[in-house]
């Protein structure tokens, strides 16, 4: 379970992030103003979420779910790098602690075909306790009661990531 207290990340890794990554007072609410923000929040996340995690990202496009993967697939050690998979649907990283598997759900229209697509990866992600990332999620026609669910939006001049933990855990 994620920590409802502050928690702090220095950023001062290269000439452009500077500054710390304080959530608000719920502890799953963070103001991310550039993307190395968005990607030290996955790099933070990768460390608390359990092996095995399902964690559906939504925001329209641009709000950054691709650059937040990025940071939690460094969170878990993977160095290859990684893009949106829009036209592979699904990405696999088996060099991972754990794996990860990266889906892009936006391309499918039809929920039938997003479910159908999100089930086989599912199944593959949970025989290796994979951390499974799903960007569009909205594609799916599913209710995913167990799923951490991250919604990154634009914010001023930057972004605002809002986490909501799994409806199974949270009652």
């Amino acid at each position: 379970m994620l920590p409802k207290t502050n928690v702090e990340l220095n950023l001062c890794r290269g000439a452009e992030a500077s500054g710390s990554l304080e959530p608000d007072s719920t502890g799953h609410v963070w103001p991310l103003e550039t993307l190395e923000m968005t990607r030290a929040l996955g790099r933070m996340l990768a460390k608390q979420l359990p092996n095995g995690a399902i964690l559906l990202l939504s925001g329209p496009l641009g709000a950054g779910k691709t650059s937040f993967v990025q940071g939690l697939a460094e969170g878990l050690g993977i160095t290859e790098p990684i893009t949106s998979p829009t036209f592979a649907l699904a990405q696999h990283y088996p060099q991972g602690t754990p794996q990860l598997v990266h889906l892009d759900l936006y391309r499918l229209e039809q929920p039938a075909s997003a479910d159908e697509l999100f089930l086989q990866e599912e199944e593959e992600a949970r025989a290796a306790g994979a951390l499974m990332a799903v960007e569009w999620p909205e594609r799916l026609g599913l209710d995913l009661p167990e799923a951490w669910c991250l919604n990154l939006r634009h914010h001023d001049k930057g972004r605002l990531a809002q986490l909501t933990l799994p409806r199974k855990a949270s009652t």
